[in-house]
């Protein structure tokens, strides 16, 4: 997912099965990764925040990329570009992974499940191109690899997200994190996934474009649903310590330093076979030189991307990637790299906010805990 504060440039954006409900619903769009999408409603971001944390948000992501990969061995072929385990996938279980470069950067992460066709990814839509050319040259022929363009993405996230889905579709109740299922939902053939980019329980649905306004408004009609947007979507993500490509993920940022080195498994370290397996295992043998932190600064003011980290002797140590208002924290939140020796939680920070230096601190992530269904 990009910057919703990115300004527009170059074509008009492209519309998802639901914009013309976010406009009947009030929505402010923006062009989001080259998509006309809501960055909020008129309750504004705060109350879609919290709703999503308290009850269940329905967040439109049709904007993603959506790829089947076909044929026997897809899993195999698809594990070159990968450092995570997606062989060792069981038919039905999702994988968060990420595609890397020679030096061990992220060129986009992704979510990859084993369904009976092969396999279903779901990628970032800035990326949309880059991967998709990236995915043929590796694998084609032999696995046909689909963009799905006649698929809309539900995000149903929140608490009571488990609860609206099992009276729609009872059988969604028994899906775990990162689990998949295929079922019909409000009538609809679905693809669902027990999964999100909030820290929340919830479930992401795949649903053909054409079906899509009407699931949408069934999903809306149950009372404890309500429509977000972009701006609740980073902010909630933001608080889970979740990473953003083109911020805390970038060509020239490794899984490591990224604290994802949990997504390289056992298998992986000992067979490599993926792009830039001689850093990354470098770095998880050794330590990486800068790391990915939480930080809390003090005070009101929020910390933006490409705020400047200090140490308390003024030594530059590094850069906020994102920030902002957490509302669940009550207060500002960052996300940022420093040089590894700083990393320790409660470590002393200095940050460079509109010239002045602000003190802050290094915090454990997520800065809000996941509540996920194990």
């Amino acid at each position: 997912m990009s910057d919703p504060t990115v300004p527009p440039s170059g074509p008009a954006p492209r519309r998802t099965p639901l914009y013309d409900l976010h406009v009947e619903l009030g929505g402010k769009l923006v062009d989001f990764a080259g998509w006309s999408l809501p960055v909020h409603y008129p309750a504004g971001i705060m109350v879609e925040h919290r709703h999503c944390r308290t009850a269940a948000a329905l967040f439109d992501v049709s904007h993603m990329a959506q790829v089947l990969i076909r044929g026997e061995g897809a899993a195999e072929a698809f594990e070159r570009l990968v450092p995570g385990d997606i062989v060792g996938l069981a038919e039905g279980n999702l994988r968060y992974s990420m595609f890397t470069n020679e030096r061990g950067g992220v060129l986009d992460d992704l979510i990859a499940g084993r369904v009976p066709e092969g396999l279903f990814v779901v990628a970032n839509a800035a990326r949309r191109e880059a991967d998709l050319a990236h995915m043929r040259q590796a694998l084609e022929p032999e696995h046909p690899v689909e963009e799905l363009e006649d698929r809309a993405l539900l995000a149903l996230q929140g608490p009571r997200a488990a609860e609206v889905l099992g009276r729609l579709c009872p059988g969604s109740s028994g899906l775990a994190f990162m689990q998949t299922m295929t079922a019909k939902l409000g009538g609809e053939p679905c693809r669902i996934a027990r999964s999100g980019y909030t820290g929340e329980d919830g479930f992401e649905i795949s649903v053909a474009a054409a079906d899509a306004v009407a699931l949408a408004r069934h999903l809306l009609a149950e009372p404890e649903v309500a429509p977000a947007g972009l701006g609740a979507r980073d902010s909630l993500r933001l608080e889970a310590g979740l990473c953003l490509y083109g911020h805390e993920l970038t060509p020239d940022t490794t899984p490591v330093e990224a604290g994802l080195g949990w997504t390289i498994a056992r298998r992986r370290r000992s067979t490599r076979g993926f792009p830039g397996a001689d850093v990354i295992l470098r770095q998880l043998a050794a330590g990486p030189e800068r790391k990915l932190v939480g930080i809390r600064p003090d005070g009101r003011a929020p910390a933006r991307e490409g705020t400047e980290i200090d140490d308390p002797a003024g030594r530059r140590i590094g850069t906020v990637t994102s920030g902002g208002f957490g509302p669940t924290v009550g207060g500002p939140v960052a996300l940022g790299y420093v040089r590894a020796e700083h990393a320790a939680p409660a470590s002393p920070l200095q940050l460079s906010i509109r010239g002045r230096p602000h003190p802050a601190k290094v915090v454990a992530l997520p800065f809000v805990p996941h509540r996920y269904k194990r």
